[in-house]
């Protein structure tokens, strides 16, 4: 799985084509989608379009927890069918579980079944997103398998260290969704602004920097074409502990999406 990847939250379906294309051409070569964004088929027509050979590309998808649905092992599948035929794919790279709804309790119906479609090589690794340690625990306890990956909101202003601490013990990909804090004032912020001058990068470069020397994996998302090459400019530079230390003491623990442990969509 590439560290820096693509990601279409909030593109609409009739610019997704575009955008991956935009960036498949820029370099990127994984992709993250999900079946809530409504826009699994223009994400598809991109890749496809792109001629790149699907060998070299990783593809995402997520589970969405609908509000007025408890998941059982067949609607899973269904589901699971549904996106895969939206992105025109024989198979996909990681398929997540999108939000774990306690108050709902299936989740760990639905990891079952991802188990199975992981044996079944329709998707090459399973992994979940939003989900809180004592919720991955439970995965564990219950299947004896460990998510490859866990997506949870993660940038400057949300450092997520509990979270990041289990999954280095527990060997699970820590993936940041809003790495950029979705463009609010994080990008503003004196401290960020001051390295991206020291190194003559963007305010969005810098935090992207700081955020692969941490081990995150990334998936900026832009629709703009200049800002989708910008932000895979973040190869040509290194920030100095210092200069990390400086961002770790952005920290404030301010959500901008919802709590995993109240969110019921």
């Amino acid at each position: 799985m590439p560290q820096l990847g693509f990601g279409v939250w909030q593109v609409p379906d009739d610019d997704a084509a575009s955008a991956v294309g935009t960036a498949l051409e820029a370099g990127y070569r994984s992709i993250d989608t999900a079946a809530v964004y409504d826009n699994e088929k223009g994400t598809g027509q991109g890749i496809a379009a792109s001629g790149i050979p699907r060998e070299e590309l990783f593809v995402t998808t997520k589970l969405w927890n609908s509000a007025s649905e408890t998941w059982t092992r067949d609607s899973v599948f269904r589901e699971f069918d549904a996106s895969l035929a939206r992105l025109g794919l024989d198979h996909i790279d990681l398929y997540l579980i999108h939000w774990p709804r306690p108050m709902r309790d299936d989740y760990l119906t639905i990891w079952r079944a991802f188990g199975e479609l992981l044996q079944s090589g329709r998707t090459r690794a399973v992994g979940v997103s939003n989900f809180k340690p004592e919720h991955l625990h439970r995965v564990i306890e219950d299947s004896g398998s460990i998510p490859s990956v866990n997506q949870i909101e993660l940038h400057p202003r949300l450092q997520q260290p509990v979270p990041r601490a289990f999954h280095s013990d527990h060997g699970i990909v820590t993936e940041a969704w809003s790495p950029l804090g979705q463009g609010g004032d994080i990008l503003a912020e004196e401290r960020i602004v001051a390295l991206a001058e020291k190194h003559e990068r963007t305010p969005a470069q810098i935090i992207l920097r700081w955020h692969l020397q941490l081990g995150n994996v990334v998936i900026p998302k832009s629709v703009t074409p200049a800002r989708i090459r910008e932000n895979f400019d973040v190869f040509g530079f290194e920030l100095a502990d210092a200069d990390m230390a400086s961002i770790g003491a952005l920290n404030t623990d301010t959500r901008l999406g919802a709590d995993p442990d109240v969110a019921d969509f």
